[in-house]
């Protein structure tokens, strides 16, 4: 079994003056450095008290699965000849918030489109979506069951 190690700097970029001294002193702000990579701005959803211009945790989750299954997907298209011309995702996922503040992902479902070269592609172009499924590390990584609703049309017909 290979191992693959991940680096992610996170930096608090909140600190108003007052540190954390009350729940409304601090801003949810932060940026994530990864080597040679851009800096990534973030914040808490704005139901969070969070900044409503940057990514937030539950948005990056959602583009976290909704690229993998498709680097997963265009793979298995370009070693199954399915040639795929086009692909976009409209991710949309349900959080759930307890009582106690905590909470979970309930469900995500994925909504690619994909164009393919020629019809005669579709019926396998829409089966790997499973099996990228199966394979993407993200969805491996979670606790809930991954729904798709895809859409594929050859070149031409959309």
């Amino acid at each position: 079994m290979k191992k693959h190690h991940y680096k992610s700097n996170l930096k608090w970029t909140g600190n108003s003056g007052k540190g954390t001294s009350d729940y409304k002193s601090y801003k949810r702000s932060y940026h994530v450095e990864v080597e040679g990579k851009p800096i990534l701005e973030g914040s808490s959803d704005p139901a969070f008290r969070g900044d409503a211009t940057m990514y937030n945790p539950e948005e990056l989750f959602l583009s976290s699965l909704s690229s993998c299954h498709m680097l997963w997907y265009l793979h298995l298209c370009s070693v199954n000849d399915v040639i795929v011309l086009e692909y976009s995702d409209e991710a949309k996922g349900v959080m759930v918030e307890n009582e106690d503040g905590s909470g979970q992902f309930e469900n995500v479902t994925l909504f690619p489109k994909v164009v393919v070269q020629k019809e005669s592609m579709i019926g396998q172009a829409k089966a790997l979506h499973q099996q990228a499924n199966e394979m993407c590390f993200i969805a491996n990584s979670c606790t809930f069951e991954i729904g798709h609703v895809m859409t594929v049309v050859a070149s031409g017909s959309h």
